[in-house]
């Protein structure tokens, strides 16, 4: 898997070579020596962004290669997707170009050596044995223009060239030696319109510039609205064993922080003053709020403690948790103010709110327990659940609860990766039926490695919960 991951990306780096740099620049000119040499480094750092957490790198390096190394794997995503809509463009202005004769240089329509459009060191000649009624010559672009795809060498043909001493060319007397030539003497013979290398470059840095645009251009706008900060959405939920003591009961849901070595202090200061701003009854983060270890992120995390609502934080594992010492995260975020619920349950004002371990602790012994966490209560009542990972929604049916909260999905992150998203998860974003179960999936407030979101803006969401009685 992984040779095939890595022959994946080797084969799109030189795809993005090819169409940004070869074609769009001389041959042993510095823009081509500089575009090759980042098409070789930025992936590096790509590589070394993804392994270096795992494997234990000092967090200064991990800091070091994830801001351009995480960017970089964004940016081939929408480099390479505006790339593969400029494929499509590309013959068509061709086809403009050459009927308006415009791009940087026109097709010759004459054999006039003085021609302002004819040069020999752009249509070099080569002489080839022709049919009985003439000579052809191919003539070959200049190495200036780039190719039509890829690894390839555009070619332009023309026929009955001519040429001194050469069979079908105009002899001294203004005649034509080949048979059934009709042209008068001194005029030269017809030929077919050549194709301006010049014009082939010009659309190749068109096409490749307007990609850099879009592609760039998107990467830049999703990362800043990762940092800028989430947005507050809002959303009522009515719950048919809600007391009317509960009705308009606000809790304010925060999932997939990943405070990490691009997201750090300053990301958790700005989502605990907009929770705080929303004066929320009750806080709920739903995992994956680290991607590091304590050692590293517990000063990131300390604004935490800053957290207001009248019945409290709770909080419950992410996957990313136990890729980051999870019991040593449970204990942090105990002193820092949050109530860490391990296959638990609390009793709040009109309703039960449980928490379950997330399914990524299974291989530590330490996965989700719901019999643990909802087999002995009373189901006259309400519950609310928190689980990081929307597939345990069925174990959440079976066991009776009512609403139940989640992030991980991210909403896709970066667009096309919400169809993904979907298709692997029961509900990719938003709030959802099951039954008599509730589903919410929040976006989630940060992102895991590109500090980017395209089509999945970042979100904390405050659930209104609602009687049915009131």
């Amino acid at each position: 898997m992984v040779v095939v991951v890595l022959a994946l990306l080797g084969g799109v780096h030189r795809y993005l070579w090819c169409r940004l740099v070869r074609d769009t620049t001389a041959g042993g000119g510095v823009p081509r020596r500089i575009g090759t040499a980042a098409a070789f480094v930025l992936p590096l750092l790509s590589l070394g962004a993804l392994v270096s957490g795992r494997a234990g790198a000092p967090f200064p390096l991990q800091q070091v290669l994830a801001w351009p190394g995480y960017l970089w794997l964004a940016a081939v995503l929408y480099l390479t997707l505006a790339l593969l809509v400029g494929e499509a463009v590309r013959p068509v202005l061709r086809r403009v170009l050459a009927r308006s004769g415009g791009g940087g240089g026109r097709a010759t329509g004459t054999s006039d050596g003085n021609h302002p459009d004819r040069s020999p060191a752009a249509e070099p000649v080569t002489e080839s044995a022709g049919p009985a009624t003439g000579s052809r010559k191919t003539v070959t672009e200049a190495e200036s223009g780039a190719a039509d795809t890829p690894g390839s060498l555009a070619l332009a043909t023309t026929a009955d060239l001519p040429a001194s001493g050469v069979s079908g060319a105009p002899d001294a007397s203004g005649t034509s030696d080949t048979p059934g030539s009709t042209a008068p003497a001194g005029a030269p013979a017809p030929r077919r319109p050549v194709v301006d290398p010049s014009r082939r470059l010009f659309v190749s840095r068109v096409v490749g510039g307007a990609a850099a645009v879009a592609g760039l251009g998107t990467v830049g706008l999703g990362a800043h609205g990762v940092l800028r900060g989430p947005k507050v959405e809002r959303v009522t939920v009515p719950l048919a064993k809600l007391p009317r003591s509960a009705h308009g009961f606000r809790i304010a849901v925060v999932s997939d922080i990943h405070l990490g070595p691009i997201l750090g202090r300053a990301h958790t200061r700005r989502i605990v003053d907009t929770i705080n701003r929303t004066g929320p009854d009750l806080i709920a983060v739903v995992g994956d709020l680290v991607d590091g270890t304590v050692a590293d992120l517990g000063p990131a995390a300390e604004p935490l403690a800053g957290l207001r609502a009248r019945h409290g934080s709770f909080f419950v594992t992410g996957n990313h948790e136990y890729y980051s010492g999870a019991a040593q995260w449970v204990d942090q975020v105990r002193e820092l103010g949050l109530h860490p619920l391990e296959n638990a349950r609390v009793e709040i004002d009109g309703f039960d709110l449980a928490g379950v371990n997330d399914v990524a602790g299974e291989s530590e012994g330490q996965g989700p327990d719901f019999a643990r966490a909802l087999g002995d209560r009373d189901r006259a009542r309400a519950a609310v659940l928190l689980a990081h990972q929307p597939v345990v929604i069925h174990d959440a049916v079976a066991h009776g609860v009512d609403l139940q909260l989640s992030g991980h999905t991210h909403g896709g992150q970066l667009w096309p990766g919400n169809f993904i998203a979907d298709l692997a998860n029961p509900t990719g974003a938003g709030l959802d039926r099951y039954g008599d179960t509730q589903l919410y999936v929040s976006r989630g407030a940060g992102a895991w490695g590109p500090p980017v979101r395209v089509g999945a803006p970042s979100d904390i969401t405050v659930v209104e919960l609602a009687s049915l009685r009131a």
